[in-house]
């Protein structure tokens, strides 16, 4: 008998079906909000290896997969703030922890993914509100180099890397004459009126000659590349243009007020490359150019005070209305000007507070999942839940965009997210406090 049971037991245990992997799962019985059509009431999504392999009701669940019950939440494909410094810098009062900013005007050969800290405490605390993905950039004066989008979950920055050259991000000049916390009203006055205003103007028209004077001399390094010209010689930062040029890699224009939107514009049709807005505050004035011009926006902080001391109060908060009305593709970014990463937690408050100022609740959902990844050229990969793309997913008790909706479970590329952090355990710690 003893014999019998073992020849048996190796039997059975090759009959067993083989322990589910981590990034191999069933969430069955939730509502799934895919952002590619209509919800899905009562129903499964299903991932294997990482990937979506199915989403809809009643899916058939193979013997290998372990199953989430997902009865009573939620399950929203992960956010993606489309522009922050995540990563790149820990404290910002503190200079040794801040990786942000290269010396020198031109800097395109710079990859913001070779200094991303894995490590970083800002980074599980911005994940346990849902976000998934980012796009860390680098800061600078004219060219500051190149932004990466990674996820927020990885041992190394290689495993985080999504797409580690995404963008070049570039800043338009601005004619800055500052006065408290409002953008001067003079900004555009005559040259002539205003001897400040006069010697901004030139720098910023020298600096925008600088910049095009770049752009040519990139364009003629890469003439002789091509041309395998006897007397080339390698240069990493015009090298790194090239993609740029080619039309294969966009550009992220910093730009904020009207003045500098236009230039942007005139920029990119001058240099015939691809651009998006960034921190675009004032592109409710000149939606119909944007829109003709087919440039996507990235708006900055909308819990945020307007630009102008004679602005309406709301003027921040009703521009994600005025861009969804022209029908121009819009994502939403934590950025303040302060460069300072705890914002990019509050990314679904940043559009919840669009929603209370006009703009539809699930035209606010897309502008941080699926529109971002469409802005970012990754839409293939991720930003909604549907068969083939990554399975990073959020499984919530409620509305990501209510302050009192609890992130319940996250998977990014289907591995499972721990949601403890440091503001967590504070949390914890002094609420036990004797």
């Amino acid at each position: 008998m003893k014999a019998l049971i073992l020849v048996l037991a190796p039997l059975a245990l090759m009959a067993a079906p083989p322990p589910a992997s981590d990034d191999t799962f069933m969430v069955r019985g939730a509502t799934i909000h895919t952002m590619a059509g209509a919800d899905i009431q009562n129903g499964s999504v299903l991932v294997r290896n990482g990937k979506i392999i199915g989403v809809g009701t009643n899916l058939a669940v193979p013997k290998d997969v372990k199953v989430i019950d997902g009865r009573g939440m939620q399950v929203y494909p992960g956010m993606i703030d489309a522009a922050t410094v995540i990563g790149l810098e820990e404290v910002h009062a503190v200079r040794e922890t801040m990786d942000i900013t290269e010396i020198g005007k031109f800097n395109p050969q710079l990859v913001a993914l070779t200094a991303v800290n894995p490590s970083s405490e800002q980074i599980p605390v911005t994940r346990s509100n849902g976000i998934t993905s980012v796009v860390s950039m680098p800061e600078g004066e004219l060219i500051a180099g190149q932004v990466s989008l990674i996820h927020l979950s990885g041992w190394t920055t290689d495993e985080m890397g999504v797409k580690p050259r995404a963008g070049l991000h570039i800043k338009i000049p601005t004619i800055s004459q500052g006065r408290g916390g409002f953008t001067p009203d003079n900004v555009d006055a005559p040259a002539g009126g205003n001897s400040a205003y006069a010697t901004a103007k030139r720098n910023a028209e020298a600096e925008m000659a600088e910049l095009n004077a770049f752009f040519e001399s990139a364009r003629r390094y890469k003439q002789a590349r091509d041309n395998k010209a006897p007397d080339f010689v390698r240069d990493l930062k015009l090298e790194a243009m090239i993609p740029v040029l080619d039309g294969k890699e966009p550009i992220l224009v910093t730009a904020v007020r009207e003045r500098e939107i236009r230039e942007a514009l005139a920029f990119a049709d001058k240099q015939k490359v691809k651009i998006i807005l960034l921190d675009a505050a004032e592109a409710y004035k000149v939606t119909k150019e944007i829109k003709e011009h087919n440039v996507p926006v990235i708006l900055g902080h909308i819990l945020a005070l307007p630009q102008h001391e004679d602005d309406p109060y709301d003027r921040a908060a009703t521009t994600p209305a005025d861009l969804q009305k022209a029908g121009i593709l819009f994502s939403l970014a934590t950025l303040d000007g302060t460069g300072d990463t705890l914002n990019s937690r509050n990314l679904p408050y940043e559009a919840a507070q669009a929603v209370a100022f006009g703009l539809p609740h699930d035209d606010a959902m897309k502008a941080i999942t699926k529109n971002a990844a469409m802005i970012w050229g990754v839409d293939s990969m991720m930003g909604t839940i549907e068969e083939g793309k990554m399975a990073d997913l959020l499984i919530t008790d409620g509305d990501p965009l209510e302050a009192a909706t609890q992130v319940k479970l996250m998977f990014i590329n289907g591995k499972p997210v721990d949601l403890d952090n440091k503001q967590k355990r504070l949390y914890e710690k002094y609420l036990a406090r004797p």
